[in-house]
């Protein structure tokens, strides 16, 4: 079975970090592009960033810019979501996803998803 388990969530003050990880089995993880979405109550799910099959490519929404960082491990399986400077507005149940080669912003072209790990940010 194609599992994709995020981990790393938690409660942290406002400026501080947070390391999510993402392990995935079922499936061959390195011909697959990653993404990390985040979901907040009440919004719809919101691209956060993206990394391509070898990691030579990234991509982030423009709030996260110069805080975020994604980055992958091909060899344990796992995509990783370094997050630094947290404001409130980054609380949000975060998602990471697959896509099979390419990097995409579209939620509806992942093809395997998580379950999420809460992020909750106070102020």
């Amino acid at each position: 079975q194609v599992q994709l388990v995020e981990s790393g969530g938690g409660l942290v003050q406002a400026g501080g970090s947070l390391r999510l990880s993402c392990t995935a089995s079922g499936f061959t993880f390195n011909i697959y592009a990653m993404g990390w979405f985040r979901q907040a109550p009440g919004k719809e799910r919101e691209f956060v960033a993206s990394i391509n099959v070898n990691g030579g490519s990234r991509n982030y929404v423009d709030s996260v810019k110069g805080r975020f960082t994604i980055s992958r491990d091909n060899a344990k399986n796992t995509v990783y979501l370094q997050m630094n400077s947290l404001k409130p507005e980054d609380t949000a149940v975060y998602l990471c996803a697959a896509n099979r080669g390419y990097t995409t912003t579209s939620a509806g072209s992942y093809d395997y998803w998580g379950q999420g790990t809460p992020v909750t940010v106070s102020s």
